[in-house]
């Protein structure tokens, strides 16, 4: 069988874009997302997953159980991005925020343990600049990047004992199909989809050796501030 990958958040968006680059390096992927995929591949399987689930987290995995002991590469695309005022946020948004991008990883990352190949599997996790800078009306949604990067920073030395590699990409502001519902938002100066994949295919080419614990890419003039 090709090398296989699982790929969270491929509805579209950076999740899609890794899909369709892990399969033009002959990967077989699965996908997972709440709501269908565009991509049509004979060696891409779409997997109907809401990560805040743990039902569907386990069913996931046992689809690709069912296909395969080990996993080569994890990336994890899948994110709630809100942003609004702090006055206006409720409490219930910062607990949908944590739910999806810190509660599910975690569940996940504990249900995928089992599919690790030692020394090869390579997670892929995708921040937003926001784990590192401040920005206003990202209350809830930074919050929860802080807290997914002292999850993953702990995880990563637990798993230390698989030799396996962790990337981190923190990223500016990127133009994705999320801006549309923030029409007033100017997206001139955000990176590229393309942008992404050039950096996400350099380091899936990159030797085995090499280790990229942390990544951060901006737009040469800018990000939202």
């Amino acid at each position: 069988m090709n090398k296989v990958a699982i790929v969270l958040g491929t509805s579209s968006g950076l999740g899609l874009e890794s899909a369709r680059s892990l399969l033009d390096r002959g990967f077989f992927v699965f996908g997972g997302s709440r709501t269908e995929s565009t991509l049509i591949h004979e060696n891409f399987e779409d997997i109907e997953l809401d990560i805040t689930q743990e039902d569907q987290i386990k069913s996931f995995i046992r689809e690709v159980e069912a296909e395969t002991d080990v996993v080569d590469v994890l990336v994890n695309a899948a994110a709630m991005c809100e942003m609004g005022a702090f006055s206006d946020s409720s409490a219930l948004d910062l607990r949908m925020h944590l739910e999806t991008n810190v509660i599910g990883y975690f569940n996940f990352l504990k249900h995928f343990e089992s599919l690790i190949f030692a020394e090869e599997t390579h997670i892929i996790n995708l921040f937003s600049i926001s784990a590192k800078r401040y920005f206003p009306n990202t209350a809830s949604y930074t919050a929860g990047e802080f807290a997914k990067k002292g999850m993953l920073g702990v995880i990563e030395k637990e798993w230390k004992k698989y030799l396996i590699r962790f990337s981190n990409f923190y990223l500016g502001a990127v133009d994705t199909p999320l801006w549309e519902e923030y029409p007033e938002v100017d997206t001139s100066n955000m990176l590229k989809t393309s942008d992404y994949k050039y950096i996400f295919e350099s380091i899936l080419d990159a030797p085995k050796s090499i280790q990229f614990p942390e990544l951060t890419f901006l737009h040469k003039d800018g990000f939202l501030d």
